[in-house]
């Protein structure tokens, strides 16, 4: 099937790191899509309405569509002509798809976080019969992408899950997106030990945290705590077995049992480091953990399915996307 040529790009600030280009132009050449571009274009909240009006003007009927990173998701919201119901819900458009018709083209914003986290959530859980169930589940940090979360938690059978929060003074949008949705988490502040608690219960963890942010669980969950190997962790430090820690400390009595560590699948959006500490805490203790470039591959290959119109390669993307991670400059 010939498919003309058409354009492409994801705008943000900043935008250089991004590695949506390595995972769309690795999808056009698999679909055999020649002359198929995709660029990247920094841009702010300020310019983004003229961004959008130049395509609009002129050269719009050669546009697929626009992937959306920070700080666009919310800004670009008031300047779409349609916003898909998922996507308004959420409060969060990340991708842009145009059409021209007779002469006029139209904008669509739609929201494939969703989509990602759904499918990097089910690699964990496994799949089809064998897909365990998330009956409790924790949501950390109150941002954009906690709302896709939250949805995309619902969509697996979990609409009251426990948000932990830095302050719950600063999360208004949130709350408005779950009152959208129709949703029923709790709200808490984090707390070293209902926070813990909360994570060795959970069927299903989603970081959203920043980079680092979540580091501070990752000790509190491993010091103490016993390893999938045996293996005592204190301090940050593996002791094995019958062995005496570091500091010739007896192992204390009580040691966390397989009870007191994570059984659940831990999602950290993040991406960078990888793994994050909270990913290898979170296996260590012999729970399945997903990093966040399963997530960026998910709802990557949902963005190429709705612009080419052809299902995403998903091998061939997530091919590229292994490779340019382990590049030194990732």
């Amino acid at each position: 099937m010939n498919v003309a040529p058409r354009r492409a790009a994801v705008l943000g600030h900043p935008v250089a790191h991004s590695l949506s280009p390595v995972l769309h132009t690795a999808a056009y050449r698999a679909l055999g899509l020649e002359g198929w571009d995709y660029a990247v274009h920094d841009v702010t909240e300020e310019t983004l309405a003229g961004f959008l009006g130049d395509i609009e003007r002129a050269p719009g009927r050669d546009w697929a569509g626009l992937s959306l990173t920070m700080p666009l998701k919310q800004a670009v919201i008031p300047l779409l002509d349609h916003v898909e119901p998922l996507a308004a819900a959420v409060g969060a458009v990340n991708t842009v798809l145009f059409a021209a018709v007779g002469g006029v083209v139209t904008t669509t914003g739609t929201n494939t976080d969703v989509h990602g986290i759904v499918a990097a959530l089910r690699e964990g859980l496994g799949t089809g019969p064998g897909e365990r169930p998330v009956a409790e589940a924790v949501v950390l940090g109150g941002g954009a992408t906690a709302a896709s979360a939250l949805a995309a938690l619902a969509e697996l059978g979990c609409p009251s899950a426990r948000v932990f929060v830095r302050s719950l003074d600063r999360i208004g949008p949130l709350r408005e997106a779950v009152a959208r949705m129709g949703v029923s988490p709790s709200f808490e502040v984090f707390d070293d030990a209902a926070t813990t608690a909360a994570l060795v219960r959970a069927d299903a963890v989603v970081s959203t945290t920043p980079k680092y942010a979540a580091d501070v669980w990752a000790k509190l969950l491993t010091d103490g705590a016993v390893l999938a190997d045996g293996a005592l962790l204190t301090d940050g430090v593996a002791v094995p077995e019958g062995s005496v820690p570091p500091d010739g400390s007896a192992v204390p009595d009580g040691t966390a049992t397989s009870s007191d560590v994570p059984h659940g699948v831990l999602l950290d959006v993040v991406y960078d480091p990888r793994p994050t500490a909270l990913q290898s805490a979170w296996t260590a203790l012999g729970a399945p953990a997903v990093g966040g470039e399963r997530m960026l591959l998910h709802q990557a290959a949902e963005q190429v399915r709705l612009m080419t119109g052809r299902a995403a390669p998903l091998e061939a993307m997530d091919q590229a996307l292994r490779a340019a991670l382990l590049t030194p400059a990732r």
